[in-house]
């Protein structure tokens, strides 16, 4: 009520019986269909009906993301349920000093919200173990898969209680997710629910056939045009370029890649965000989950490599 929340998304109405109920669930929605809550809830109210405190290095829940914007954002989203129910809540990523967090997973946690490869580098120094979460959500599942992370993601579900609860969305389900869900989820739900306001419907696309020569000048018009724009490249060599150029000719822009360092990619995401800078030029890691009002021009500086980049 306090966010003025008041009615279910499709997905959340479509999951959330099942998820409270203590099923497995297999989510698939796009981005920005409320799937965070959906999760969220059934994961805060599972662990506050259990109410005992975190064993010290032994979370009592896990939500893992593919990446460190997308895991912050979640987090982000969780924070308020789970004060709420007075849970604690540690994000857990790479690219930042692990001291921090490793202190706080000594302290106990009963939320995790996790980046793969952080997050086993962590269990494999032992400070961490996955023996008491009762339930784990997997974000994204399909990017997951695109990005590499497949092994990691089964060796951490093999490492949580086999008959603890496991949430898995994501916006495809393909064969590596189907791996997933046959090894992993016990007699799950399935449930598809697209957001009824899905942004793709109402969108037009145009392909804009260009010679190497002018292309600097013809992304350097779009991307002067008022409203935000999103420039993707397909390499981060490819972004911090463009978006070099672009500054060069008056037009302010961020970039966001592998290659900066997470404070830099915050900062640039928060530039861009808050509308200070309205031009992001970014590799296909920002198509991964992340979460931005207003974006009035996508363009493909570089044709996508995977369509479901693209969508």
């Amino acid at each position: 009520a306090e966010r003025e929340i008041h009615t279910p998304t499709p997905i959340q109405a479509a999951t959330l019986p099942d998820s409270l109920a203590g099923r497995d669930v297999l989510g698939r929605g796009r981005t920005g269909s409320g799937k965070t809550y959906a999760f969220a809830l059934p994961v805060v109210a599972r662990l506050d009906a259990d109410r005992r405190r975190p064993a010290p290095g032994r979370p009592r829940a896990l939500i893992l993301a593919p990446t460190r914007e997308l895991a912050a954002q979640i987090a982000e989203a969780f924070r308020p349920l789970a004060q709420t129910a007075r849970l604690s809540l540690l994000t857990i990523v790479g690219g930042v000093n692990q001291n921090p967090q490793v202190r706080s997973l000594h302290a106990g946690v009963d939320v995790l919200v996790a980046t793969p490869g952080r997050l086993l580098d962590l269990r494999d120094q032992g400070h961490l173990s996955l023996a008491d979460v009762a339930v784990t959500v997997i974000d994204e599942a399909d990017h997951m898969s695109d990005m590499g992370f497949l092994p990691g993601v089964k060796k951490i579900l093999a490492a949580t209680p086999p008959r603890s609860q496991r949430l898995l969305f994501s916006a495809t389900l393909d064969n590596a997710v189907d791996v997933l869900v046959k090894q992993f989820l016990h007699d799950p739900v399935v449930h598809q629910a697209d957001s009824a306001q899905s942004p793709v419907a109402r969108m037009e696309h145009y392909v804009l056939t260009v010679t190497e020569a002018e292309r600097t000048d013809v992304i350097a018009d779009l991307a002067s045009a008022p409203g935000r724009t999103i420039l993707f490249t397909r390499t981060k060599h490819g972004a911090k370029k463009l978006a070099k150029q672009l500054a060069g000719r008056g037009i302010p822009a961020v970039d966001l890649h592998g290659n900066l360092s997470q404070n830099a990619r915050t900062r640039n995401l928060e530039a861009f965000g808050s509308g200070q800078v309205e031009t992001l030029v970014a590799t296909d890691i920002a198509a991964r989950g992340i979460h931005i009002d207003d974006v009035a021009l996508v363009v493909h500086a570089d044709p996508p490599t995977e369509h479901k980049a693209y969508l």
